[in-house]
């Protein structure tokens, strides 16, 4: 029986779950996943990610922000088989002479993008409040948007969300990292026109108004936080 620990203290959110996500996967047979975080939210999020994929999972204090959860995962581990299927598809194509050249090491194949969906950015920030505060939340959510078994078909930027697909964006390499995966990164024109940074737009293309519109009326469903 397999056993790991994933030290995820001192990061935020999503990565404690992210790095989890991507230990459970690489059990090929069952086994125990001691994840180690140092807050209750964490804690929280684990045990949610575990219930989600039909795992059992336990929580505790170990001392002052120090949280332990355990998750066990059995032999027929889903995620471990789609692992191995993905890769002996991987290593098949390249004995066919077709090198697997320029992929993510989480990449996903392209059925894995879901027909329709729509994610809608219209600004920087997540959420109103406090500005610093929506700009990091904002780079958590691009963040685990690239973590998603599923990706949507196409991320539309509007307004100051112009911004997170310019030259000095912290988001910009996970924006890079949705495209290598097929999704359409696609930017408002008149907003880049508008705040003058047409010239650093560094990924996807632009888009104007009336795409913008037949996208989101065509859309299967739109994700906008």
């Amino acid at each position: 029986m397999e056993q790991k620990v994933v030290d995820a203290r001192g990061l935020a959110c999503p990565l404690p779950v992210v790095n989890a996500k991507q230990a459970v996967s690489g059990f090929t047979e069952g086994g125990v996943l001691k994840v180690l975080v140092d807050n209750e939210i964490a804690v929280q999020n684990l045990r949610k990610f575990a219930a989600q994929k039909g795992l059992d999972a336990t929580g505790e204090k170990k001392a002052e922000k120090e949280y332990e959860v355990i998750i066990n995962v059995p032999a027929q581990n889903p995620d471990a088989k789609e692992n191995k299927i993905a890769s002996d598809n991987a290593g098949n194509q390249a004995g066919e002479g077709q090198a697997a050249v320029g992929q993510p090491e989480d990449a996903c194949s392209p059925d894995a993008r879901k027909p329709g969906m729509v994610v809608a950015l219209s600004a920087n920030v997540m959420g109103s409040g406090d500005e610093k505060l929506g700009k990091t939340l904002m780079k958590a959510f691009v963040f685990a948007l690239t973590k998603q078994d599923i990706l949507p078909e196409t991320v539309l930027c509007y307004n100051s969300g112009a911004y997170l697909t310019c030259e000095g964006s912290e988001s910009l390499e996970d924006f890079r990292i949705l495209e290598a995966e097929g999704v359409n990164i696609m930017t408002c024109g008149t907003c880049l026109d508008f705040y003058g940074i047409k010239e650093t737009l560094a990924v996807g293309g632009v888009t104007n108004m009336y795409d913008i519109v037949e996208t989101l009326e065509q859309a299967s469903s739109v994700v906008k936080p």
